[in-house]
């Protein structure tokens, strides 16, 4: 028994999508498309072996398969969204067959037609933000400040205190540098929105990330877009560090109206 995978859903148009020389998906098989109403979703065919719900639970907790997979689902939706647009679909949409996707086409063909029409010519663009390691009044936490034992304790505490406040002053300030550029980069997408900060954990970087932005922006201002990110690092260091990503499909800005009846 075998399962539809959906990737992306597109226009209809004369020219099959994405190329038959697209990537292999997540199961290693070749994409394919499926038609109705006018809209063309990019699919491929998966064993339920390994995509029913209850196996997809489980692949879900192996890091190593989930880092493939999601690369390979990634892969097809740049593919499917080259030379045109394509509407992202989360990863783990998983359909039971291809009448279900043209279920689905059928149905919210409307709503997906204006979900297109939103994303038309644009592309996402990614921005974090860092209070900057070595910025003034960092607490280097490297042990040097221990007293000598003459120090007095009281003194020493109170040096201790100021530290931690100016650490959480400068924390505070970059915080707010960062809600700055935040309002700065809206200005320039036609839509962003603020993801939930990564843990140091997920980024390897021991700083906080105060900015997970994601911003839909047109292409003819995505060179305006990248320079005013790297202005916006030169006038914010030392306070604040700021990381661009991206062109990448609208993922932050693109949903499809149901989800797929065989996911988790």
């Amino acid at each position: 028994m075998t399962y539809t995978w959906l990737y992306a859903v597109a226009p209809a148009g004369p020219a099959p999508a994405p190329p038959w020389g697209a990537p292999d998906g997540v199961a290693d098989e070749r994409p394919r498309t499926v038609d109705a109403a006018g809209l063309r979703a990019v699919v491929g065919t998966v064993p339920d072996t390994d995509f029913d719900s209850d196996a997809l639970q489980r692949h879900l907790g192996d890091p190593r398969w989930l880092e493939r997979a999601v690369r390979a689902h990634h892969r097809v939706v740049s593919a499917a969204a080259t030379g045109g647009r394509a509407l992202p679909v989360r990863f783990g949409t998983v359909y039971r067959a291809d009448d279900r996707v043209r279920a689905l086409l059928a149905e919210h063909a409307e709503e997906i037609r204006t979900a297109l029409a939103d994303i038309a010519d644009r592309t996402e663009w990614g921005v974090k933000a860092y209070p900057d390691r070595a910025r003034p009044g960092r607490d280097s936490g490297d042990g040097t400040d221990r007293p000598p034992e003459d120090r007095p304790g009281t003194a020493y505490l109170l040096r201790r205190r100021a530290a931690r406040d100016r650490t959480e002053h400068a924390l505070a300030d970059a915080a707010e540098r960062a809600r700055q550029v935040h309002l700065a980069l809206s200005g320039l997408a036609d839509r962003s929105t603020e993801h939930p900060p990564q843990p140091t954990e997920a980024t390897g970087v021991r700083d906080p990330m105060l900015l997970n932005g994601a911003y839909l922006v047109h292409r003819s201002r995505e060179a305006e877009f990248a320079r005013t990110v790297e202005d916006l690092q030169q006038r914010q260091a030392p306070a604040l560090r700021l990381e661009l990503t991206g062109p990448w499909p609208p993922y932050s800005f693109a949903a499809l109206p149901a989800t797929g009846d065989g996911a988790p």
